[in-house]
């Protein structure tokens, strides 16, 4: 029998947004589908999503961020 590997996905929210309410119920959506979800949380720079997702070995990489406020 072959146990199938669960698809990894971060969800981070890059920049000064402090608006994650959309990042967090996508999270529970994938979970509740047996998505593995690593959520990063509020203000991330690029370098530190990165670092995530290397250390984390994940499949998906998936940004949130409002008008701009990635920049």
């Amino acid at each position: 029998m072959t146990e199938e590997r669960r698809i990894r996905v971060l969800v981070a929210k890059p920049g000064l947004d402090g608006h994650d309410r959309g990042a967090r119920v996508l999270t529970l959506g994938l979970r509740d589908e047996g998505t593995e979800v690593i959520y990063t949380g509020l203000r991330q720079t690029p370098e530190k999503i990165v670092q995530a997702a290397i250390q984390e070995d994940v499949d998906v990489v998936g940004l949130s961020c409002l008008s701009g406020a990635h920049r």
